[in-house]
């Protein structure tokens, strides 16, 4: 006897939307307060120490944008490959690939001028990451293969071979056998823009851009057609394999920017972590914004304020690192599964049957 009855909902107002996301956040919060209490540990404090370690200093914010600008860049591209639901999980790899292209061309091209050397770099990045994405998507177009599998597959892929870069032909000599790749010249590192590094510019203008495609052009159309209805965009005349084919190249070109970004910015050399998650992290932030590229932004920023607040407490606190992750995935675990009530409506079935007999009668 099934006790509860779920349900499609029809379409919701922003209003009723505001107040179930804005519930879910404050039940997020008291759980993860209570959390917190059976840990033996204030929860006022530790959400202050939060907010204080993202926020609370110029260094901090600048580590909190340090840390929102690839979950930016690549939930953009997520976002676009999800947006014709086709489950690109392999922003992981495409990052690599990306990193990969642009340590290339930094360690092989190293007399190149700065602007031109960064350029190249970020071309580099941009068409291995999107070559990454663009093998899954000829296998899915032509043969119908399953994405999600086919793309996790190939972050293994991609992590495995720089691995062998970095433990093999490309080991730098002059570390003392130690497996590293050699750092990259002075020329091939991003420079800073108000004391954080230059991604921050270009994951503003990933947004716009992103948000101009998918709103305003045709080929963003096509993709939201397609992934509303396979049969609509063939009735519509649109080609579909080539519409899966280049989303997916630009869902990949920008992991792999993302990647280039790591590697100059941050690492200062190619190695094979280089992603650090965030392809997988992006899924959540990409579609916790709902698939908007703006909402995405600020998305990543709440969540780059998570993960900085949450290295904060470890430190500052002596908080063991699992309770910040318990607090982190109790937040996504009732903000994502407010997602589920925006969609269905769950009612006793009891109380659906009278519901149902008073209409007919």
């Amino acid at each position: 006897m099934n006790l509860l009855k779920i349900t499609k909902r029809d379409n919701l107002n922003k209003n009723q939307e505001m107040l179930i996301r804005a519930l879910a956040i404050c039940l997020s919060i008291v759980c993860s307060g209570l959390i917190l209490l059976i840990f033996g540990l204030n929860p006022v404090n530790i959400f202050q120490a939060i907010i204080d370690g993202s926020l609370g200093t110029e260094l901090r914010i600048q580590q909190t944008i340090i840390k929102a600008v690839p979950l930016v860049i690549t939930s953009l591209g997520i976002l676009v490959a999800f947006k014709m639901k086709f489950w690109n999980i392999g922003g992981e790899g495409q990052i690599v690939m990306g990193a990969l292209a642009a340590a290339f061309v930094a360690l092989h091209f190293g007399d190149l001028p700065k602007p031109l050397m960064l350029l190249f770099m970020m071309i580099a990045a941009m068409l291995a990451g999107g070559f990454w994405a663009f093998i899954p998507a000829v296998f899915k177009a032509k043969m119908g293969t399953n994405e999600t599998i086919f793309t996790l597959m190939m972050n293994y892929i991609a992590i495995k071979f720089v691995t062998y870069l970095q433990y093999g032909p490309w080991m730098d000599p002059n570390a003392n056998g130690f497996p590293k790749i050699a750092p990259f010249p002075e020329n091939a590192i991003l420079p800073s823009v108000l004391g954080v590094h230059a991604g921050w510019i270009l994951a503003i203008l990933c947004t716009v851009l992103i948000y101009f495609l998918m709103k305003y052009t045709k080929l963003g159309y096509e993709i939201t057609v397609v992934g509303e209805s396979f049969e609509t965009a063939r009735y519509a005349g649109m080609n579909i394999n080539k519409i899966i084919i280049v989303a997916m190249m630009i869902s990949g070109g920008l992991c792999g920017l993302v990647g280039m970004i790591q590697a100059s910015a941050i690492e200062k050399t190619l190695v094979s972590g280089i992603s650090c998650g965030y392809g997988f992290t992006a899924i959540i932030t990409a579609w916790l914004a709902r698939l908007n590229a703006v909402a995405t932004l600020f998305a990543c920023l709440a969540f780059a304020m998570l993960i900085q607040g949450g290295a904060y407490i470890q430190l500052a606190m002596n908080v063991p690192s699992a309770v910040a992750s318990v607090v982190e995935g109790t937040i996504l675990f009732f903000v994502l599964g407010s997602e589920f009530f925006l969609q269905y409506r769950v009612n006793l079935a009891g109380k659906t049957d009278r519901r149902s007999k008073k209409e007919v009668a």
